[in-house]
């Protein structure tokens, strides 16, 4: 189990290692573009209470500390249990929802201010103010009161209850009890609660925290990214997604339907949240509506206008005249809308990528890594440089399996074990002239 003083060294290395800054810089300037409210909503399972509060504290505090200020939902399902079992209070379960009747709303009532309380005063060690919202934030309709009793649906979300929280300075924490008409206490689905501040927030990040720290795929390893435009009706349709699983995807669909486009879901760790959050490789799935990603042979089919233009705003620079006309083209994967795209050549008997673009306003959606798993789970041998001033470099390390660095290039390569192939593949790779105009050779 990882520590709060393990979690500030990740953070304290993760800085350390981005480019001067300029890496966190840029997610930083794009979360703040937004209200502050807008920023994002973290739901915290109940487990990850019991098993990772300090952890999670921390990683909430250096979001405020850096400016940016989350709304944090939380839940306590395994405390509930427990806290039932000893009351000797015993309830059922129906259509996945804890069937709940006065006795039952007792015993949730002091579970969720005790995990609320518990969850506040951890953030406030870290020296942030946090501040409770135990119920009234969350408006609700009986779901069906002859079947699950005192269930609420939620139906409208007190915005400026949560506004004034934020302009106070403090991060509101809010527990899933909700408050039905007449001022009647009502037990909230985490994830319907989820839900309804998602609606109503409309936030440009989604956040779960849980143990697993993703969605895994059918051979238990965390899936880094999900492009449902591409990816959902492959998975529901997989024999290995079921249950859970398959309940989880059709959540967090509807959650992303009821949000801008550019909204994402990220499921992580609280200790990977900070690297999820800030960097181009992430830490856990990164799960977008996103856009169809289209695949070329070849340059026919493709804008070149639009392309040159994805190339020269992903880098600031202008592209010399003859750049296009020299590409010798192995495969291109690029974004229906262009805003992201790789593009991958023949250099004598290797693969090389001319160019890994994404424009900025693009950054933080996820059109990064879907883009670069897309053409990584068919070529996954290939050479590439970037200079050193390179904003991606960070991501580029780890995610090359090796790099030499050679003038004013640092020359990587993924796949690649033959060390005489390196060699020639490096030197090759760096005397390739610039691409863009202004650059020496």
């Amino acid at each position: 189990m990882t520590t709060p003083s393990s979690t500030r060294q990740t953070i304290v290395q993760l800085l350390s290692n981005m480019s001067d800054g300029k890496e966190i810089r840029a997610y930083l300037q794009r979360f703040s573009e937004v209200d502050r409210s807008r920023f994002a909503v973290i739901k915290i399972g109940g487990a990850i209470l019991n098993e990772q509060l300090d952890e999670t504290a921390s990683a909430l505090a250096f979001l405020h500390t850096v400016g940016l200020t989350p709304i944090v939902l939380h839940g306590g399902g395994p405390q509930l249990d427990l806290a039932l079992k000893e009351r000797g209070v015993e309830t059922k379960k129906q259509d996945g929802l804890r069937v709940t009747d006065a006795a039952t709303l007792d015993v949730a009532r002091d579970v969720f201010i005790g995990e609320n309380i518990k969850l506040v005063e951890a953030v406030r060690k870290q020296g942030v103010e946090a501040e409770g919202v135990v119920a009234g934030a969350i408006e609700a309709e009986y779901l069906d009161r002859d079947k699950f009793g005192l269930v609420g649906e939620p139906t409208k979300i007190r915005q400026g209850l949560i506004d004034s929280v934020v302009r106070s300075g403090a991060m509101p924490i809010l527990t899933c009890l909700g408050v039905a008409p007449g001022g009647q206490l009502v037990n909230v689905n985490g994830d319907s609660a989820t839900r309804a501040l998602v609606e109503a927030l409309q936030p440009m990040k989604i956040v779960f925290l849980t143990g697993v720290g993703g969605l895994l795929d059918k051979n238990g390893a965390v899936m880094h990214s999900i492009n449902f435009a591409s990816d959902y009706e492959r998975l529901m349709n997989a024999k290995w997604v079921e249950g859970g699983m398959r309940l989880k995807l059709q959540e967090i669909k509807r959650l992303l339907e009821a949000s801008p486009l550019s909204t994402s879901v990220s499921i992580t760790t609280p200790d990977g949240l900070i690297r999820e959050l800030f960097t181009h490789g992430g830490s856990g799935t990164l799960v977008r509506m996103g856009e169809a990603i289209n695949e070329f042979k070849s340059k026919d089919g493709l804008d070149k206008a639009k392309t040159t233009a994805l190339v020269e705003n992903a880098f600031a620079r202008e592209l010399k005249s003859d750049w296009w006309d020299g590409l010798d083209i192995h495969r291109i994967v690029m974004s229906d809308s262009y805003r992201a795209g790789a593009i991958l050549t023949k250099l004598d008997d290797f693969i090389y990528l001319d160019k890994f673009a994404v424009v900025e306003d693009a950054r933080g959606e996820g059109l990064s890594r879907t883009i670069w798993r897309t053409f990584v789970k068919d070529d996954p041998v290939f050479c590439w440089r970037s200079r050193t001033a390179n904003g991606f470099n960070a991501f580029y390390h780890d995610s090359a399996d090796g790099s030499v660095k050679s003038g004013p290039w640092t020359v990587f390569w993924k796949g690649e074990s033959d060390w005489a192939r390196i060699e020639r593949m490096v030197k090759r790779v760096a005397a390739l002239p610039p691409s863009f105009v202004g650059d020496e050779e």
